[in-house]
């Protein structure tokens, strides 16, 4: 049987963890095997920002932070299944790519 690879990408933790957990509810109640959900290493992409816009005074720097966390989640790829998971409500903030292999 072939497998659905699910990978979810958000800045919002919260949110990223309530989607797994609904594709978890639904592989769950259909007994299918699953994989998942698989933590991926966080990109942090930082970004240092000088305070002051002129030249006077002293260096103070202000230092910014984006996070993009990480999911990886493996389904065996039912048709009822991955229908159910499609009609998910995935909220504006949370990327989805599915790959079936």
């Amino acid at each position: 049987m072939s497998k659905a690879r699910i990978k979810l990408e958000s800045q919002n933790i919260d949110e990223l963890n309530s989607v797994c957990s609904q594709i978890k509810e639904i592989s769950g109640k259909a007994g299918i095997a699953m994989k998942g959900p698989i933590p991926l290493p966080t990109k942090k992409l930082r970004i240092s920002t000088r305070r002051s816009p002129c030249g006077d005074g002293s260096d103070t720097y202000e230092k910014w932070e984006l996070r993009v966390h990480k999911r990886l989640i493996e389904v065996q790829a039912d048709d009822r299944v991955l229908r159910e998971i499609m009609r998910i409500k995935i909220p504006s903030g949370v990327n989805v790519e599915m790959t079936l292999s």
